[in-house]
């Protein structure tokens, strides 16, 4: 097919104009177009920064609300455990190093646990972690159950063998007390049986005269002092030995002769009395041998008219006694 090149026609100055005139009418509708999409591209933009921005609140809050769940669990956890230890710890009264030493460490785990707990914006990490040490605390605090069980039966244990022990030792107790208060009896016996008994009393005044000799008197003025003799009779259970030997002598009116300067005093009788002695005695004593004892006692003042006693006693026990009778002298008394 052939194209021929036809010349346009040329437009006049009219059309010309109708051309310019709408291209002009048309430029306001663009822009007011243009500033229509423009403004609903800003529009569209706000609604979505905001849609935006509300998911990331409700991520951050849902994100604070999981946390402070979390933490208000591992609270309850951290509480609940602390009741078990401290259960324990009021039940285990016996403590010994290893128990002092987990003391210790659940203590200090404790203590680390409450300091991630208490904070208000504790993080994930940090919440992990005590999520960690809470399930070590209660691993540490199982371990503590089984050593307190350990040493609640080692108690009972020991209680149980201290009251054998303490049964056995009342037992060897109530025999030896039974032995001691036999052997007490049986001595007490034995020391009644050895006390020695005096007999064949022999009392005499004796006159001495310048010259150095001596002559027996009844007359009480005359008397410079009292020789007094007395046997000590056989006695089989008395021992061979030294015996104190108490010689109380009574004057007529009834009162004691003491004097401490001479040698006098006081000793305590089986009853339990403090009883003055004028002259205490040490006599090598042979056993079941009857021996005789003498001595004399010059008091230094002057015999009095009346009748004096004299008593022996040995181991508390009163022994034997004699009288002496002093007369008044005659015109030559």
């Amino acid at each position: 097919m052939a194209f021929e090149n036809y010349p346009e026609a040329e437009q006049t100055p009219l059309q010309q104009k109708t051309v310019v005139t709408t291209k002009k009418n048309n430029l306001p509708a663009i822009i007011t177009a243009i500033l229509v999409v423009a403004l609903l591209g800003t529009w569209g933009y706000i609604i979505y920064d905001k849609n935006q921005t509300k998911t990331v609140i409700d991520q951050k809050e849902t994100m604070i609300a999981t946390t402070s769940t979390q933490r208000d669990q591992l609270q309850k956890e951290l509480e609940d455990a602390a009741l078990r230890y401290d259960i324990l710890k009021t039940s285990n009264s016996k403590k010994d190093s290893s128990i002092t030493v987990k003391d210790r460490e659940i203590d200090e785990k404790k203590t680390r646990i409450q300091e991630l707990l208490s904070k208000s914006n504790a993080t994930q990490s940090e919440l992990a972690e005590a999520k960690r040490l809470i399930s070590s605390l209660n691993g540490d605090i199982d371990g503590y159950k089984e050593q307190v069980a350990v040493l609640q039966q080692q108690k009972t244990q020991l209680i149980s063998e201290k009251a054998v022990v303490v049964s056995q030792r009342d037992k060897v107790q109530r025999n030896y007390d039974s032995s001691t208060l036999v052997i007490k009896q049986k001595e007490d016996i034995i020391n009644v049986g050895s006390t020695l008994h005096a007999s064949n009393f022999n009392i005499v005044g004796i006159h001495e005269k310048k010259s150095g000799k001596e002559k027996t008197t009844s007359t009480a003025k005359r008397v410079d002092k009292l020789r007094i003799s007395f046997d000590l009779d056989e006695n089989m259970l008395s021992e061979s030995g030294a015996k104190e030997i108490y010689v109380c002598i009574t004057a007529p009116d009834g009162s004691p002769i003491a004097v401490q300067a001479l040698g006098s005093g006081t000793f305590n009788t089986r009853l339990g009395e403090e009883k003055p002695y004028t002259q205490k005695l040490d006599v090598n004593y042979t056993q079941n041998k009857k021996q005789s004892v003498s001595f004399d006692w010059k008091q230094g003042t002057n015999f009095t008219t009346g009748n004096y006693k004299i008593e022996v006693y040995n181991n508390g026990f009163k022994v034997g006694e004699g009288y002496k009778p002093l007369r008044k002298g005659g015109l030559f008394g």
